[in-house]
């Protein structure tokens, strides 16, 4: 038995595309003889080596005897066109939900995440001259250290040389009293 597939496969054609389109005409089938079973007959007939032309004539000949018209059958192709037509909109519009979900909802992320980085950047630019100015403060603190800590030794070394000399008056100081008195 012909799949519907069959009878509309195509090189070079979307397997999945084309089943879901034949689900589509399958679920919309008219009753009675009509394009879809006329079409069906084709196929069939040209898997028996008919040409076109004689297979056509053929079915239509058949389809005939059961009160199918040539209008019938145009009519009824116009409906399956339009059925096909219709899952086409669906589709169109499932893909916009598609797109609008997975792409537009990505580049979104994208946008929000490239803000993000902006802001880190700025952050980073922002802490990287919060440490030069602290290298800076650090490097003054560490020379006005260097120079209290001479300063300070300087002044103790005058200290101890005064100290040493008031101490060396006094005990000569002492020793003259000693001596003279």
């Amino acid at each position: 038995m012909l799949t519907t597939q069959s009878l509309f496969a195509s090189e070079g054609i979307d397997p999945k595309s084309l089943e879901f389109l034949c689900t589509a005409i399958e679920k919309n089938n008219l009753p009675g003889f009509d394009y879809f079973e006329f079409k069906r007959a084709i196929v069939q007939l040209a898997t028996l080596q008919l040409d076109e032309p004689t297979a056509f004539k053929s079915a239509f000949a058949t389809a005939s005897t059961m009160g199918l018209t040539k209008e019938k059958l145009l009519e009824t192709t116009a409906y399956y066109r339009n059925v096909v037509e219709k899952e086409r909109e669906h589709f169109d519009s499932a893909l916009e939900n598609q797109h609008a979900s997975k792409v537009f909802g990505r580049q979104q992320e994208i946008v929000r995440l490239q803000d993000q980085i902006d802001r880190h950047k700025l952050e980073i630019t922002r802490l990287q001259a919060e440490i030069s100015q602290y290298l800076q403060q650090a490097e003054l603190a560490e020379t006005t250290l260097t120079q209290e800590s001479e300063r300070l030794e300087k002044s103790k070394n005058s200290f101890e040389k005064a100290h040493q000399s008031v101490l060396l008056t006094i005990d000569r100081d002492i020793e003259l009293m000693h001596q003279y008195l």
